[in-house]
């Protein structure tokens, strides 16, 4: 019981949510009602997700973890991007890929670094591996916005931040499926860098980590039932989305790119605050910029992948202009705040600022 109102166990105090949305869900209510929560059920499977994958990675050996940990750390939100894939909600697929990346450098890290510098002059961390990281940004935001600049020059403009699905032309879709290529190989060599190369840059020593002392059987069940449960809940929540929309009175765009960011990476997002209340920097911005880049590095190119498969048609990596815009300045913002490997409180505020613009720009497109 203590340890559900610890810092780390308050997500699971939203599992009664669970049943609630499908309880809901089969007495058909109101699409907005059985969206919140929905949106409020993920946050609990997400959660165990999460501590399954990190009990499994601590008794795996530092290679094998690691690798766990990349692997699972974005599932949620891959789950519910393919639930809305195959519900062919394409740009809300789209949103939700960009307000993952907006999410995490902008919202995480300024809530990071404004928690953790509260109490302290300034906080340090490795600038080597965050500027890395920051280089792999770069090409994520090169990748995103190319495809948006080719359909600008020689296709028909870019979507409308109210579309649900765009059809484009043929030779848009051949050049996602390359991009994505690409971006899934250098992902391989990103694995190969922070998991053996330059281990060390990327996992710091930390002599206080903990773990509840699952055994490796009771974490892969806890991670298959975590994984069965979002799965449900993204279910539920992507076939109220249109309706939701609509009852709430906001677009299908903000709900994908800021509420369906939100809830998929709660548990995650609260990680990265909370290491950096300890002063664990390095950690807090290899979970903030690290995520983001493992969203546009391997999450993105899936999708893409998986558009052939699931859904109406395969789907093009062009997004509308406030997407190639927030990317664009989340990824500038990341770069300047990395660069010399300090943080301060106030660092923190500018980045949430940024966020709530992006945000409030979202909310009236």
């Amino acid at each position: 019981m203590r340890f559900l109102f610890s810092a780390q166990g308050w997500p699971y105090l939203l599992t009664p949510f669970i049943p609630l949305a499908v309880a809901l869900e089969l007495a058909h209510a109101s699409a907005g009602l059985i969206f919140v929560v929905a949106a409020l059920g993920i946050v609990p499977t997400a959660a165990l997700m999460g501590l399954a994958t990190e009990e499994l990675a601590a008794r795996s050996g530092p290679g094998i973890g690691g690798l766990l940990n990349v692997t699972f750390g974005n599932a949620p939100e891959l789950i519910i991007a393919l639930f809305a894939l195959a519900a062919g909600l394409h740009e809300v697929v789209k949103a939700s890929i960009i307000g993952s990346i907006l999410g995490n450098i902008l919202l995480v890290m300024g809530a990071a670094m404004l928690v953790g510098g509260l109490s302290r002059e300034r906080q340090t961390f490795n600038p080597t591996a965050a500027n890395v990281q920051a280089l792999m940004l770069y090409l994520a935001a090169a990748a995103l916005v190319m495809p948006a600049i080719f359909e600008l020059v020689e296709g028909k403009g870019l979507p409308p931040p109210g579309a649900e699905i765009v059809n484009y032309g043929s030779d848009v879709e051949r050049l996602s499926v390359a991009v994505a290529v690409v971006l899934i190989a250098t992902y391989v060599a990103g694995l190969m860098f922070s998991l053996r190369t330059h281990r060390d840059l990327f996992n710091p020593p930390y002599e206080d980590e903990e773990t509840v002392g699952w055994s490796v059987r009771r974490s892969v069940l806890m991670l298959a039932v975590a994984g069965v449960a979002v799965g449900l809940m993204s279910e539920i929540l992507v076939g109220s989305i249109a309706e939701a929309s609509e009852s709430v009175g906001v677009s299908e765009f903000f709900i994908g790119v800021i509420v369906v960011a939100i809830v998929g990476n709660a548990a995650e997002h609260w990680v990265a605050v909370l290491v950096a209340f300890k002063n664990k920097m390095d950690l807090a911005v290899n979970i903030a910029i690290g995520s983001s880049a493992q969203v546009a590095l391997f999450v993105a190119p899936v999708l893409v992948f998986a558009s052939y498969v699931l859904g109406p048609g395969p789907m093009a990596l062009v997004f509308n202009g406030f997407e190639v815009g927030g990317v664009l300045i989340a990824v500038l913002a990341a770069n300047y705040v990395t660069y010399e490997g300090e943080s301060t409180w106030f660092e923190g505020v500018q980045l949430l600022a940024l966020y709530l613009i992006l945000a409030l720009a979202f909310l009236f497109a």
